[in-house]
């Protein structure tokens, strides 16, 4: 069996050997308690050592004729310790990890082999179990992550890294950790002692490198040749700062908004580029005063930072406008400038009435190609043309008059209702026009029916013979009535027949 040997140092009191052998010796019945004859001292037993050289116990009372027996107790007798029962020596059945237990406290005793008496009291002594740097540096918390402003100055810190080692570290170097960085200089530097982290470049810019990942090594010993190593990893990210303008691609730019275009629209989207990321790239657009600002507004898109055109009053056909636009950040004094030429395009669109419906007075019996009026479009592409119109009229395809086609009668026709139509190419308008025709006096005045009445020779004057009826009072102004009209009206075959020829004379309205 491969067992370490434990050599145990102890020290015997001469005086007290002799005062305790005679009575062992004599064979009294009763044994006396007297000091022990060995003075155990802490020792130490190498970590991990399986060496063959033997450590014993011994006692003076062993006069080597095998009248002593060793006995050992306490923690791992048995099963890590074991002793020669004989000789006292000590070993130990395995190799001892220190990182798992540092010291073991026993308990040693010399008795009679035959009586199985004590010779003396029980002794305690403790194996400690001596480092040796089977551990290497150890980084609990890696891989790292840590962030430092670009364009730091050379030392800023950074972040800090910290290995531990399980060997001891109150013995030797084992324990002693060094920092060092394998990979990652000259950009960044590390405390051999603390493992502080610090920026070891100037102007590190991040549009042009954003990560950076950086080895570092910890070796124990003191970081001497020999000395065990463990490596951990730090990824560095430069964080942005405010230290790039907006910029637009280009100075000018083209943009076409058809006439037709709501208010409130979008005519068209630009946009600055900026190399910094986040509340940094943030920018905001404006228009120059006095470029276009009336007619036109700008805002920002927050989610992609373009600037949208936003129209704010209907454009005229074929105009254009010059603007220049202003970006800016929401912070901070970085701009740029560029001029937007905004072109105006024509839109097909129908011609438009001046007003939704036309309404027109004509007398009847007014002359064939007489004009009674006209109707107007605003597109001044568009031409008029008749349409659902009768032959009592025409209009001039160019001016929109209206004329009449033939003589009208009210008595007839008292409203010709009529459509126009203004025709730009293939879209088309149409509006009604109203016709009143108006009356003239072209009809003398009729009694409702024939009067035949009768009278005595003998009538009083002023006596009424007859009632005539009258029309309604809004026409009786127009009508004058006089015997020589009732004479006309109501001549017949009798008076004829007396010879009347004048009834004035006999009667009065």
């Amino acid at each position: 069996m491969n067992c370490q040997c434990i050599r145990c140092i102890f020290t015997w009191s001469l005086e007290h050997a002799r005062s305790l052998v005679a009575p062992i010796r004599n064979g009294a019945a009763g044994f006396q308690r007297v000091k022990r004859g060995w003075v155990w001292n802490q020792f130490f037993v190498l970590e991990e050592y399986m060496g063959s050289d033997p450590q014993y116990l011994h006692t003076d009372l062993d006069k080597g004729d095998s009248a002593v027996k060793y006995t050992l107790s306490g923690e791992g007798a048995g099963s890590i310790f074991t002793i020669d029962q004989t000789t006292g020596d000590i070993h130990a059945l395995r190799s001892l990890d220190r990182e798992e237990k540092p010291y073991y406290t026993l308990r040693a005793q010399a008795v009679d082999i035959n009586t199985n008496r004590p010779l003396e009291p029980e002794s305690e002594f403790v194996i400690k179990v001596q480092d040796i740097n089977d551990n290497e540096p150890k980084f609990l918390e890696g891989p790292y992550m840590a962030s430092v402003p670009e364009m730091s100055p050379v030392g800023t810190y950074v972040t800090q890294v910290t290995a531990t080692d399980a060997d001891d570290p109150t013995y030797g170097n084992s324990a002693r950790v060094v920092y060092s960085i394998l990979h990652g200089q000259p950009y960044f530097s590390v405390d051999p002692k603390t493992g502080v982290i610090k920026t070891a470049l100037p102007n590190m810019d991040r549009e042009v490198k954003e990560q950076y990942q950086v080895l570092i090594q910890a070796k124990d010993m003191g970081g001497q040749l020999g000395g065990l190593a463990g490596t951990t990893t730090v990824n560095i990210t430069l964080s942005d700062v405010n230290d790039n303008p907006p910029r637009f691609s280009k100075s000018f730019f083209h943009l076409r908004v058809p006439e037709s275009s709501a208010v409130g629209s979008a005519v068209g989207r630009i946009k600055a580029h900026d190399l910094d990321i986040g509340r940094n790239a943030e920018v905001e657009y404006t228009i120059v005063p006095g470029d276009g600002g009336a007619m036109f507004d700008i805002t920002t898109n927050e989610h992609n930072q373009e600037g949208i055109i936003i129209l704010k009053r209907v454009s005229d056909k074929s105009a254009h406008s010059l603007i220049k636009i202003q970006v800016k950040r929401n912070f901070g004094a970085f701009k740029d400038t560029a001029t937007v030429k905004i072109n105006v395009l024509d839109v097909d669109e129908p011609p438009v009435f001046n007003k939704p419906a036309y309404v027109m007075d004509v007398y009847e019996d007014t002359p064939a190609g007489t004009i009674i009026g006209a109707v107007t479009a605003q597109d001044l592409d568009a031409s008029s043309s008749p349409s659902d119109m009768d032959s009592f009229f025409d209009i001039d395809p160019v001016e929109g008059t209206i004329s009449t086609n033939e003589l009208l009668d009210r008595e007839s026709i008292a409203q010709h209702n009529i459509s126009v139509v203004a025709t730009k190419l293939i879209l088309t308008s149409r509006v009604a026009v109203t016709v009143h025709v108006l009356d003239i006096n072209e009809f003398p005045p009729e009694l409702a029916s024939p009067y035949e009445t009768f009278v005595c020779e003998n009538a009083k004057m002023g006596q009424v013979c007859y009632g005539v009826f009258l029309p309604p009072a809004s026409l009786c102004a127009l009508l004058a009535f006089s015997v020589a009209t009732l004479q006309a009206l109501m001549l017949n075959r009798k008076m004829k027949a007396t010879g009347i020829r004048n009834i004035s004379s006999y009667f009065q309205l």
